[in-house]
């Protein structure tokens, strides 16, 4: 689902992000990015995603060649990869489900289907109630699950969620994180970037850990690893 080959990404400062990364993520995996503020881990989630292009490399995304992609192509790549953000990004004039019908209209899909997907992901992430709410109505970890039902609206091959549970207290974020476990379960592709120590040692998924640009452990059930 994910492949990067020799991967380097080094800013106009000169700060070299990401040294000669090669990694491979299958489908269906449930992956998380961790290690030190500063290590690449952003980078690294941002190149996958097309917000960032690798100053050297490959990255294959769901059989999108990243390293070639005309910018009129971002959007088709885009389709197929869900992004869920710590700060949420939703829209404050939009309801839930205005919010997450948005994503379907960008590509254009038919109102019918907008309607009908609108309502299946709110029920879902269990908001169903809560679909003319505003942001500024909703608690923070509710207007996080709106931002993971926008995430999976179009069916998304693969989800990044860069911190999701950083802003949230720790009950909720064990409720997100059995979210995006079902989610998973599912058939999509998950890649997480947390510090969230607890979280990462009890669920046991795939780690990949990321030092100074580089990735110096990727561990099957594998542990956080560092101090809080």
């Amino acid at each position: 689902m994910i492949e990067m080959q020799d991967v380097w990404k080094t800013y106009p400062d000169g700060t070299h992000a990401l040294r000669g990364i090669s990694v491979k993520v299958d489908s269906n995996e449930f992956v998380y990015v961790v290690g030190p503020s500063g290590a690449g881990k952003s980078t690294f989630m941002k190149l996958i995603y097309r917000e960032e292009r690798p100053t050297k490399g490959q990255i294959f995304v769901d059989n999108f060649n990243l390293a070639k992609l005309k910018r009129r192509k971002i959007p088709y790549l885009r389709r197929n990869i869900g992004v869920i953000f710590q700060d949420f990004r939703l829209l404050p004039k939009l309801t839930a489900a205005e919010n997450v019908a948005f994503a379907m209209e960008v590509i254009e899909a038919p109102p019918k289907l907008i309607k009908r997907r609108t309502a299946e992901v709110l029920e879902l992430v269990g908001l169903a109630d809560k679909k003319n709410s505003y942001p500024s109505q909703l608690s923070g970890g509710e207007q996080q699950r709106v931002a993971i039902a926008r995430a999976i609206v179009n069916n998304p091959a693969v989800i990044v969620a860069d911190e999701p549970t950083g802003n949230l207290d720790p009950d909720t974020s064990w409720g997100i994180m059995r979210l995006l476990e079902e989610i998973n379960y599912r058939g999509t592709t998950i890649v997480m970037a947390t510090h969230n120590k607890e979280i990462v040692n009890t669920m046991r998924k795939r780690v990949i850990a990321i030092e100074n640009g580089v990735i110096v452990r990727d561990e099957q059930r594998g542990e956080y690893g560092y101090e809080d």
